[in-house]
């Protein structure tokens, strides 16, 4: 079992329908090539419908479902491929039942049921959610749709690597995430055939990655508990079919932190307008890492999905912003005296810093009798403004410290 590049052309033909699946557009990047020293230039693919690749292998998979063979489908996914199966076989006229964890983000499960499924909620991860969706898949008249390990939902994918061959001919090196190894297996087939002289760079969550060790062993090896706010990529796993397609076609796999996806979600929205969920941020995660040297090369980070939980994101700006001193908590000590707080968050507005909370603690282990803490949450522009309001709070005489 494998896939060609003949099977990622044949794909290709089958996503003509431009109604489902779109050719996403790229777009060269200033800001990040004068960080990584490259012509940058971004795969769009959050732009597609359902705002994810995924569709790609899902459409390709049930077009070619022969009217009457299944009466219904079957998916288990953290996600985006829940939403590309929902939306292909509502467009193909089966029903569709898709098994997400029950941690998935709220927004996914939304959407997965707005295309048209049905959602059950099971497990605490992918693979819980993926063994619930077998159970389900056991009656001959149901069909399910591997979120990886099927050489069609493979070659779905691939045909992303034949429109960056196409857009990009110049392209030197293609960043590609990695969590079941679908579209890193197909992307590397397609330009290995068509742009053999394109490096292909995977890259993984360190929470979920099973990819070095899988290689190093020769088989695939799992991981029991993922953790990473890239929930797009953390599978857990990868398969023998796409563990072989890795090993043949996709050059290098590094990983990233979470706190490296976070900076580079954020980065994204500033100096790209683009705003996409962690698995889509990782390549370029990947790309301003010190594991990548991309000097001087045409590269292509491709941002495979947009489909970010607002809670997610809310969390990943506050851990950007903390990491630039963007957004501070500063616990000062004091005698708990009228015009304290007064005196101090005039200091603090006198540099230009806006204080977007402040509380008391005064039951705190360390304190003597009649002191206190005032803990401030305040937003700056940066790394001088906020060294210059640390400054300004123990001119005061007031001993102060950072405590996020």
């Amino acid at each position: 079992m494998t896939v060609t590049l003949d099977d990622i052309c044949a794909a290709r033909d089958r996503l003509d329908d431009r109604s489902v699946v779109r050719r996403t557009p790229v777009d060269s990047n200033r800001s990040l090539a004068e960080r990584a020293g490259a012509r940058v230039i971004l795969k769009m693919e959050h732009l597609q419908r359902t705002g994810s690749f995924k569709t790609r292998g899902a459409y390709n998979k049930l077009s070619q479902v022969s009217p009457g063979a299944v009466e219904r489908v079957v998916a288990a996914s953290a996600g985006n491929h829940a939403q590309g199966v929902a939306l292909a076989a509502t467009e193909v006229g089966l029903p569709s039942t898709i098994v997400m964890p029950r941690n998935a983000p709220q927004a996914k499960v939304d959407a997965t049921r707005g295309y048209g499924a049905d959602v059950e909620l099971v497990g605490d991860d992918f693979q819980g959610a993926m063994r619930h969706a077998k159970t389900l898949a056991a009656r001959e008249d149901v069909l399910f749709v591997h979120a990886y390990d099927d050489p069609d939902i493979v070659a779905g994918q691939g045909t992303l690597g034949l429109e960056i061959a196409e857009q990009v001919p110049q392209a030197n090196t293609v960043i590609v995430p990695i969590g079941g190894g679908g579209l890193a297996g197909g992307v590397g087939t397609a330009l290995a055939g068509r742009a053999p002289d394109v490096r292909v760079v995977g890259v993984q969550a360190a929470g979920a990655a099973v990819v070095p060790q899988s290689l190093a062993k020769g088989t695939p090896v799992p991981i029991d508990h993922p953790d990473t706010i890239a929930d797009g990529i953390a599978t857990g796993n990868i398969s023998e079919l796409t563990l072989r397609l890795i090993e043949k076609h996709v050059d290098t796999v590094v990983t990233v932190t979470d706190g490296e996806i976070a900076t580079a979600i954020l980065l994204l929205l500033e100096r790209a307008k683009q705003l996409v969920e962690g698995a889509g941020a990782a390549p370029v995660a990947a790309l301003l890492s010190d594991d990548l040297d991309v000097t001087g090369e045409t590269v292509v980070p491709l941002l495979c999905g947009g489909n970010i939980d607002p809670a997610r994101l809310q969390e990943v700006l506050d851990h950007a912003m903390t990491d630039r001193l963007q957004l501070l908590r500063l616990r000062v000590r004091i005698d708990d005296q009228p015009g304290k707080m007064a005196d101090l968050s005039q200091r603090i507005a006198e540099q230009g810093v806006n204080i977007r909370e402040v509380r008391h603690e005064r039951a705190v282990d360390g304190l003597d009798v009649g002191e206190a803490y005032l803990v401030f949450e305040v937003i700056t522009s940066g790394r001088g403004q906020a060294q210059n309001a640390v400054g300004a709070i123990e001119d005061g005489g007031y001993e102060v410290e950072r405590v996020n």
